[in-house]
């Protein structure tokens, strides 16, 4: 299995966690607020990040009354500070990249912290575009193995812009270009077969192999990242491989 399908299962497996739900869902809220901002409209239908990121809350069994307030918050009908998008890029223990993407309503408590992450962890805060010329955003969809095959998935979603599809025990993982997830989602859709996640994720160019002591010490750091509140994805260059995953 490739790295960013290995990287998108265990986030998949995390989100099944009841533990991590709530934090989960925190971050998927504002991820709906800004959605809503940014696409000008609270009707799914007329909003297609929207659209994608109610079909990734649904796909954590995120309330529908969370999800209305999220909604409420962006057309300004809910109380909340304006929540901002920002990038941060570094490198991680061996020089592996990093790309944390957040979404805060105080910027300079965010960057502070997310320093403090990187210069305690053995890594270090780099200029913007230092990193993000390794990776392209792509179309990361994800559907229950129960029931399907890559052959019979590959014939839907081929023509709707997929790449690649791999498998990882319960969940296939379609990858296609950025532009193609409405239309690998609405292909699916169409023969009956819902998303459990779609999303917009940061793809390596070409991944890292380091070794395995310095790329536990990646998998800390990423960990501290994904355990901060105001962090909404993580991207890395490093190949994850099955001895590196600690389960939660």
């Amino acid at each position: 299995m490739s790295g960013h399908s290995k990287w998108a299962s265990i986030k998949h497996k995390k989100a099944a966690n009841d533990s991590k739900r709530g934090k989960i869902w925190s971050k998927i809220a504002k991820e709906i607020t800004i959605a809503v901002k940014e696409g000008g409209s609270p009707d799914p239908s007329q909003n297609a990040r929207l659209r994608m990121v109610i079909v990734k809350a649904k796909g954590t069994n995120m309330p529908n009354d969370n999800i209305d307030r999220a909604i409420k918050r962006g057309v300004g009908g809910g109380d909340g500070a304006t929540i901002e998008e920002i990038s941060y890029e570094g490198y991680a223990p061996g020089g592996v990249a990093i790309i944390v993407d957040v979404a805060t309503d105080n910027k300079n408590r965010t960057a502070a912290e997310i320093r403090s992450i990187f210069s305690k962890n053995g890594g270090n805060l780099a200029e913007n575009g230092s990193v993000s010329w390794q990776f392209k955003k792509k179309a990361i969809v994800m559907i229950p193995s129960a029931g399907n095959t890559e052959e019979s998935l590959m014939d839907i979603v081929l023509d709707a812009g997929a790449e690649d599809i791999e498998q990882d025990g319960e969940v296939f993982t379609i990858t296609g270009p950025m532009e193609s997830l409405s239309s690998i989602v609405d292909a699916l859709k169409e023969k009956g077969i819902e998303p459990e996640s779609a999303e917009i994720v940061r793809v390596a160019d070409n991944n890292m192999t380091i070794a395995e002591n310095e790329a536990k010490k990646v998998m800390k750091i990423i960990s501290l990242f994904e355990d901060h509140d105001d962090v909404s994805a993580v991207a890395t260059n490093l190949e994850i491989t099955d001895n590196l995953i600690i389960e939660e």
